[in-house]
């Protein structure tokens, strides 16, 4: 694992500032920071409540209270680690950072790196989305799960939907940074995605301002209910 000449990301969070070590040499996508970990990472910096104390003029407060509702999460691809970091500092205390054995040296890395700003040691586990007792390791289901640049290849789609499912919790909601990569992957995905979830796009005016890129959107996912599938 060589970092030394590789750019390195700073993320600003709140008062907070991450610092996270790419390692462009590598053969695996999961160890370059994607632009949809930092939109996602931003979108929700812009809204989280900072407190318990409901406000009026945020419409994503139920939605990403991390302090009386939405407390217990897991990430899917976490790469470096830039989204789920951020999470981790806007409240949302208790989560699980996952991706396939190969990336997990880049993403404990940058864990150690930022440890004097995140305060404590972030959990992590490997996870392929087609291995159910890994899946069931994690000790489902969970208030959020998180992904962001995760539909590339159409091979691994039907997994990826399958581990979302068999993830997130009933009342639970899936928060998706997402570019279209590939258009066989894409298609797949959003049919696949439309049979099991409801789907909602969050509005670009509602994206971090600074971190409003035209082609990268996010989303909100929440199981159908009375699901059969």
């Amino acid at each position: 694992m060589k970092f030394t000449d590789s750019p390195v990301i700073q993320l600003q969070v709140r008062d907070s500032q991450l610092s996270i070590q790419q390692d462009n040499g590598s053969f695996h996508v999961g160890t370059s920071v994607w632009p949809c970990s930092l939109v996602l990472a931003k979108f929700v910096e812009r809204w989280a409540p900072s407190s318990p104390t409901p406000t009026t003029d945020n419409p994503y407060y139920d939605l990403l209270d991390f302090h009386t509702r939405r407390r217990r999460a897991i990430e899917l691809g976490t790469g470096c680690g830039a989204a789920g970091m951020a999470f981790h500092l806007l409240g949302l205390q208790d989560i699980i950072l996952t991706d396939i054995s190969p990336v997990m040296p880049a993403l404990k890395h940058n864990l150690k790196r930022n440890k004097p700003v995140l305060g404590k040691n972030m959990k992590t586990s490997i996870l392929y989305w087609n291995n159910k007792d890994q899946i069931r390791g994690v000790n489902p289901p969970f208030d959020v799960v998180i992904a962001a640049d995760v539909v590339y290849i159409e091979e691994s789609v039907g997994h990826l939907v399958g581990a979302m499912e068999a993830l997130v919790s009933d009342d639970g909601v899936i928060l998706l940074g997402y570019q279209l990569r590939s258009p066989e992957a894409d298609k797949l995905f959003w049919e696949m995605c439309e049979k099991v979830f409801v789907i909602e796009k969050v509005p670009h005016q509602d994206l971090h301002p600074d971190y409003a890129y035209e082609e990268t959107d996010v989303y909100v996912f929440r199981k159908k209910k009375n699901n059969n599938n």
